[in-house]
């Protein structure tokens, strides 16, 4: 029996708790602490792995502190984007999804190639709309959430989606990548499914591509590893160690993280280059609109001493880019919009650095 699928002994402690806490090894004398680092592709014939594509410790014990977190069975993959296509493998050919029209653009260009080989139906909509929600819905095979959204931040009613995805029979998955189990539990609030880019948040340092979905129906799990051990989309045995040595201060970074996100919202706000603000209230992404302009954006993203001007987010060190760069954006999204990955250093060093970058986009 898969050690995932067994009852969780941490049920009930705070999530800081269990990030420390989840996915240790056995206590045994003279044993590990932390769990090791197991590099192999083959193993000793007779137990339960066999192969290296069906499984390995260090996946193993990342898996049950994800899963703790987010109160559910969790199965890591190589990337965000591999945890997503598993999850889209869940619909039936000819399925009908509906997303979020205002979403990664990842994520929505592999929903386009599927619809575009006939394989799923796609409809857009805007799930931030109840009205329009609970139309777009009626019929739907999965409902895909995101919220906050990426890049605009916008508030979905998570429950109220989830409620109606049941209702009509459809899997109700969010990408929690934003929020965090430390901010949002999606299986609480009814989701099948929640997935995760341990890229970001979760691991925490900017040192790896992972992914990881997370179910409450054991069904579901099994179906989630039989399509990655046959597509091959396992994570790396060291980037599993990464992640899980990363997890283990989630907690504290997205709480001091969201605090100066906070601030750098409001300060932002009344900033006279600044057009617009996108801040929901909580997490650590900022959005915010440059008055000048695409061209003037640009010129803040190039000026910044410690904002890194680069694509992802949820490391430790603040980030920031220009969404628009990148051609398969959403023509929703702004030209002159910056989008902020708040990390964790001093708030007064970062609004400084923002705000000379700031001045170096108006024309002189």
């Amino acid at each position: 029996m898969d050690r995932r699928h067994r009852e969780n002994p941490l049920s009930g402690l705070e999530t800081g708790t269990i990030a420390v806490t989840a996915g240790r090894p056995p206590r045994v004398p003279d044993g590990p602490l932390n769990a090791p680092l197991v590099l192999a592709s083959t193993y000793h014939a007779g137990g339960e792995v066999g192969y290296g594509r069906y499984g390995n410790p260090t996946w193993e014990m990342l898996e049950n502190a994800i899963g703790a977190l987010e109160g559910g069975l969790a199965t890591s993959f190589a990337s965000g984007m591999a945890a997503t296509a598993a999850v889209l493998d869940l619909v039936p050919d000819g399925g009908l999804v509906v997303a979020q029209q205002q979403a990664y653009y990842g994520t929505l260009t592999l929903l386009r190639e599927h619809e575009a080989r006939g394989r799923l139906r796609v409809r857009p909509a805007d799930l931030t709309d109840r009205a329009v929600a609970a139309e777009a819905i009626r019929g739907a095979d999965l409902v895909w959430v995101e919220s906050p959204t990426n890049p605009m931040l916008l508030l979905a009613d998570v429950p109220e989606l989830l409620r109606l995805a049941t209702e009509t029979g459809a899997l109700g998955v969010v990408d929690n990548t934003f929020a965090t189990p430390v901010l949002q539990q999606p299986l609480a609030l009814g989701a099948a499914v929640v997935v995760h880019s341990v890229t970001k948040y979760l691991s925490g340092h900017s040192d790896l591509l992972l992914g990881a979905a997370v179910v409450r129906d054991p069904a579901l799990a099994a179906r989630l590893v039989a399509t990655r051990s046959r597509q091959g989309s396992v994570p790396g045995a060291f980037e599993a160690w990464l992640a899980l040595r990363g997890l283990r201060t989630v907690h504290l970074r997205v709480r001091q993280a969201q605090q100066t996100a906070a601030t750098l919202a409001e300060r932002l706000a009344s900033h006279p280059e600044v057009s617009a603000v996108h801040y929901p209230g909580q997490g650590a992404m900022v959005s915010f609109e440059v008055a000048g302009g695409a061209e003037a954006a640009t010129r803040v993203t190039e000026a910044t001493q410690l904002w890194v001007d680069a694509t992802s987010l949820g490391g430790v060190e603040s980030s920031l880019e220009r969404r628009r760069r990148w051609p398969g954006e959403s023509a929703d999204v702004p030209e002159s919009l910056i989008r902020l990955s708040v990390g964790i250093e001093d708030v007064d060093d970062l609004w400084q650095d923002l705000a000379a970058a700031l001045a170096s986009g108006v024309p002189g």
